[in-house]
This record gives structure tokens, sequence and C-alpha cells, in this order.
């Protein structure tokens, strides 16, 4: 594709200003005036010693974590240029994101990325959004104000032994502040050659002593992608969304949270749609038009610095239109939860849940269920020690999480993790444990429509379709980790992570024998068909390591490095859908007073997606400027995509329509007041 001459101007102004600046950062690092504290530049010992709670449902330093784990802080979020949370998991060592189109994408860790993958578990504030139809995440619906995120965690590796089934290859948690830092207002506006525009609006204020609130709107309008060919895709997308939170601490022992959030959207594609008569297929273009909500109660009450007592309920609901079938879906969860020290060195918690979730999927030739209409329930416990061998030396973690589901039992998922801290400036961790993916609605009950096609106009029409099965059962996975964490120095860390994970009972789908039907008219033969069975075994190994480096005071670079091997058979290698090799280069680079560069390279090497598309390797390239006006607004400039006018990530498995990402340039205006 020729690039427009926006595009040519931009690039070449994105590239002088990446060359003077970085000449502009050498000069300052060599100033012998004193340095400046800024507030874009975190210390080491403070990123370390920066509190997750993923990990063991407490707060603790990420150096004690005995898990592969990394935290997207609000300084990532800010300096990083990216609007969308799926994006901003791009900066994640080790993590598989590849955009599909305009408002879908494909995420994973540590293997199996697909468009609908599904071995990974995401939570929002606690509130899970792992959907049971497809086993995967709506990503087009998770959203919120960027501003108002505290950060995303994300491990790496099995979290089932708190978090339940599902929590495979990995738990992301993202987590937003408390109304309490929300106060005041918020306006940003973002316009480029994407959006068109975007802005959000919030305010936060007090309602009484102690009684915070926040309510927030947001609306974009991202236009579309392009083909192979550089025209333009009939993928735009737009969607509205608005909330409320109110935090309340009446004593300092208790605190209360209320959320909720509401969303409509409208995303734009296209489809190939199926029929028994010629010509079979026709690539249609449709409007998915999505709109949910949901509600999330919290009440914790902290009964000393070693014991606390959390009690949480939601409720989800959404309707979802992809063009073909509609899936209506309610989900209400109750969790409790309780941490105590016994002893003087275990540190116990155990908690108990139930969740309710009842579906229906209107059927089209595409695709079908039967039932058309499903009702589920999940209920289940948990127990963790953390034991201390040796104070602040030696730490073993012990737990396990039983589970009952309607899909596939009785669920056992017990782990343990040691780590060792040789000094304050090195630790040692490892783990095995034990993890499953229950199966999904489309692994049950599913009749999927591949293809349709006709040896000659005398011979009767062929379809090629792929069948859920009911006896199906759950995928299981012992994991084996082993991390090492260093800081030689006050300003370079390092942190490594290798695995090894063993499945088996992997579902694939299997050749079934040909028949003729009858229903829908006409009659036609069913060849080349497959059903889903659990046939699949073995081994993937690999690992991930990443680097901090606080060059000066104003200048820090992250780096990572990650390698995924091995394969299951006899149906699937899993490694074909992931990039083998992953790198990435990050800077954050403070010039002038009030001026910041922040440039990231990113390296994904080649794929071979499920349906075979060949995905090349590339790289990608972003860059931009923040100026901090006064401490009330702030404005930016990025480049993405710097290096091809265009290149594609992955493949939906509902159209033969290849979409590709082109470069482009934004804006940003942030005021807060």
């Amino acid at each position: 594709m020729n690039d427009s001459l926006l595009d040519k101007r931009a690039y070449h102004l994105l590239v002088c200003l990446l060359a003077c600046t970085l000449v502009a950062a050498a000069a300052r690092a060599a100033e012998s005036a004193p340095p400046r504290k800024s507030l874009a530049s975190l210390s080491l010992e403070e990123l370390l010693n920066e509190s997750v709670t993923s990990v063991s449902k407490k707060e603790m330093k990420i150096n004690n974590a005995p898990t592969a784990i990394s935290v997207i802080t609000q300084e990532d979020i800010r300096r990083s240029g990216l609007n969308s949370l799926p994006e901003l998991l791009r900066t994640v060592p080790g993590l598989e994101v590849a955009r599909v189109n305009n408002s879908e994408w494909a995420i994973s860790a540590r293997g199996f990325n697909n468009q609908y993958a599904n071995k990974l578990l995401v939570l929002v504030d606690g509130r899970s959004v792992y959907t049971p139809s497809f086993g995967g995440v709506h990503w087009n619906v998770q959203d919120t104000v960027l501003d108002d995120l505290d950060r995303i965690e994300v491990i790496r590796g099995p979290g089932a032994t708190l978090w339940g089934a599902n929590a495979v290859n990995g738990v992301i948690n993202i987590i937003t502040k408390s109304a309490r830092d929300t106060q005041g207002g918020l306006i940003t506006t973002t316009v480029g050659t994407e959006d068109q525009p975007s802005t959000s609006i919030r305010y936060g204020g007090t309602l009484a002593t102690n009684l915070y609130y926040r309510a927030y709107v947001k609306y974009f309008n991202r236009d579309g992608m392009v083909d192979s060919h550089g025209k333009d895709t009939p993928d735009s997308w737009d969607a509205i969304r608005e909330g409320l939170r109110l935090d309340w601490e009446p004593t300092p022992q208790n605190n209360l949270t209320f959320q909720g959030d509401y969303y409509n959207l409208n995303a734009r594609g296209t489809v190939n749609d199926l029929s028994l008569t010629p010509p079979f297929a026709v690539v249609n273009n449709i409007t998915a038009r999505n709109h949910g909500g949901n509600v999330l109660g919290r009440w914790t009450h902290t009964f000393s610095e070693t014991s606390e007592l959390s009690l949480q309920s939601y409720y989800d609901g959404f309707e979802n239109q992809d063009g073909r079938n509609k899936e209506y879906r309610d989900t209400a969860d109750l969790q409790v939860e309780h941490r105590f020290a016994l002893g003087g060195f275990n540190d116990v918690v155990y908690g108990a849940g139930y969740r309710f979730t009842g579906d229906r999927l209107t059927p089209a030739f595409a695709a079908s269920l039967t039932p058309e209409r499903r009702q589920d329930h999940i209920s289940g416990a948990f127990l963790q020690d953390d034991i201390t061998l040796v104070p602040e030396r030696l730490h073993l973690t012990l737990g396990s999480k039983v589970e009952h589901n309607d899909w596939s039992g009785l669920e056992l998922e017990p782990g343990g993790r040691l780590i060792w801290t040789p000094s304050e400036r090195q630790s040692i961790w490892a783990s095995i444990s034990r993890a499953v993916r229950t199966p999904t609605r489309a692994d049950l009950d599913s009749r999927a429509n591949l293809s349709a096609f006709q040896l000659s106009p005398a011979s009767p029409p062929m379809l090629v379709s792929a069948f859920g099965n009911p006896n199906v059962t759950s995928e299981k996975l012992i994991a084996y980790e082993l991390g090492y964490r260093l800081e030689p120095a006050r300003n370079l860390s390092f942190d490594l992570a290798a695995f090894y994970n063993s499945f088996r009972s992997v579902i694939a789908y299997s050749p079934i024998s040909d028949g003729l039907e009858t229903s829908p008219a006409p009659p036609h033969l069913l060849v080349n068909s497959t059903m889903a069975q659990n046939i699949n075994s073995g081994g993937i190994y690999g690992g991930e390591f990443s680097v901090q480096w606080h060059v000066t005071d104003d200048w820090k670079i992250t780096g990572s490095y990650s390698l995924l091997q091995g394969q299951l058979g006899p149906v699937l290698t899993s490694k074909d859908s992931n990039p083998q090799q992953q790198f990435q280069i990050r800077s954050y680079v403070n010039l002038v007073k009030n001026l910041e560069l922040n440039s990231s390279l990113y390296f994904v090497d080649r794929i071979i997606t499920d349906n075979r598309f060949r995905v090349p390797a590339y790289f990608r390239l972003d860059a931009g400027l923040n100026w901090h006006v006064s401490n009330s607004l702030e404005l930016g400039v990025w480049g993405q995509n710097l290096l091809q006018s265009q290149h594609p990530e992955f493949n939906s498995d509902r159209t033969s329509v290849i979409r590709e990402i082109r470069r482009s340039v934004l804006g940003k205006l942030t005021w807060r007041f």
C-alpha cells in the first residue's frame, strides 16, 4: 500500500523527534548538576517493593512473590500511549497479544493462543470476566477510564490453588483505584488516525465523612483497519460506557465498596455466511450490537495487621451479538475470605464461594447449541498457608482449592511454592501445582458448520462441521516452575522464570464418520467432520527474562525476552499459534523540564494459526512525547507501528478477510481539575 501523506509526515516527524530527544537525553545524563527526583521515575527498590495481591490474596512485595508476576503500573499506562486494556497487555513479558480485527484480540500466556483462548483467567476488581460459552474473554467489552486504573497484575503460570478452574496458564487481575484516590475532575480526549475521537469524563467527590464517590462516562469511535492490499475494511468500532463507584470507611477497621458499569457498543465487521446452495459462502458485512452491565459490592473488616475478613458479591449480565448468534448470559457470584496469623509462623487464608451462571444462545446455521438454554452452578472452597521456615529467609506456601461444577464434576487443584531469599537483593523460588480447564458450552453442546461445497452440479451438497461432545472432561495440567530475581546494583534488576507444563486430556477435534443428513434441506452429505475429544497430551516449556535499568534518575529502560517450545499430540501442535520468541525494550526519558520521551520496540516471532494462516514475524516501534503544561494539563503525541505501513497479527475464525494493523498517530489531552 502507498502511504498516505499524513502517514509519511507523521513517520518522518516522529523519527526525527526520537533521534533528537535521545541525543538530548544522553547530554542530560552527562550533566554534573544534582539529579532531580521526578514523578515519573520510581527507584528500583520502590518497584520491587510494590505490593501485589493476586499471588496470595493478601498484600505482598513483588520481590517476595514465589511466582512469575508482572505489574503494569499507572505510570506504564500513562507513558505507553496505548488506549485499551488488551493493548496494554503487550507490555507484559511473555504474554501473547495479537489483534484479530479492530475490536477483537487473541491473548494468552505460555501457549494455546487463539481468538477464544480458554486457559487464561481474567478478573476486574475481583469479578471474573471469563465466559463459559467459549472459555475466553470478550475483550471488546472490557474497558474503563484508564487513568482510574491502579494497576494490572499479571501472573504467568497456574493460579488455580486460589482462583480455581481455568486459571491454567495465567491470571490477569485488573484493579481500579479507590474513589478516595480519584477526587476531582478529569477529562481526556484522544484523536488520531484511528480514534475519531475518544473522550473520558470522570468526577470524584465526597458525599459525607469518609464516603467517597466517582462517576464517569467514556465514549470512543475507532476507525477500521485495512486488508492485505491496503484497502479499508468495514470494521469500525464505537462504544459508550458509564459507571459509578462508592467507597465508605465508617471506621478504621471497615471498608465498603459498591461499584457498577454499563456499556453499549457497536462493532462492525465481516462474516462468511454459509448455505447449502450455490455459491455456498458469501462474505457479508455485519454490525455486532453488544450491551451489558455489572454491579459489585465488597465489605472488608480488618481485625489486626495479620487478620482480615472480606465478603464480596457481584452480578454481571450481557447480550453479545457476533453477527450470527446472540448470547445472553447472567452471572451471580458470592465469595467470603478470611486471613489470620497462626502461631507466629503461619499466615493462613481460606475462603468459600458459589456462582450461578445461566445462558441462552440463539441458533444460526453457522453455529448452534443444544440445548439452547443452560444453567450451571459452581461451588468451592480453598485453604492456603504461608509457612515461615526461616524468618526473612525461607517460606513455604501450601494450599489447594476444591470445586464442584456442572461441566466436569469435582475438581482438586493443589499447589506448593517455596521461596528462599539468601539476601535482600536476591530470591530463588520454585513451585509445583495442578490446574484444570473445564469444558465450555462449545466443547459440550455445540455444532459449528465450517464450510459447504459441491463436487458437481449433479452431486449432493457437502457440509463440513465440528461437533461438541457431552462426554468430554476437564483438561489437566501439572506445572513445574523455577525463578530467580537479582538486584546486583541499586539501579539494576533481573528477573528470570522457567517452566515446564505437562498437559493431558486436552480437548481437540478428531474425525468422525461421514453420513447423510436431511435437515436442514436440501439433503446433504456430512464429510470431513470432527468431534471434540480428550485426546491430546504433551509438554510445553520455556521461560521469560526481564531486566530493569535506571540509567539515570531521568532515564529508565526495561527489557524482556521470552521463549516457548514443546507440543501436544496427536491432533494439534500448541506451539504453532504462539510466537516461539518475543522481546521488547521500553525507554522512559525525562528530557527538559516537564517534557518526556517514551518509546517501545517489540519483536514477535512468526506464527501459524489453527486454521493455517501464516503470520510473518514483525517488529513494532511506538514513540511519543508527553508535555506537562502545568500540574493540571498534559499533552501527548504518539506514533504507533512506525516501522511498517501495515502488518497482520492474527485472523478471525468467522471470516476469510484478513485485517492488518496500520501505522498510526494520535494525540491526547488530559486535564485534571
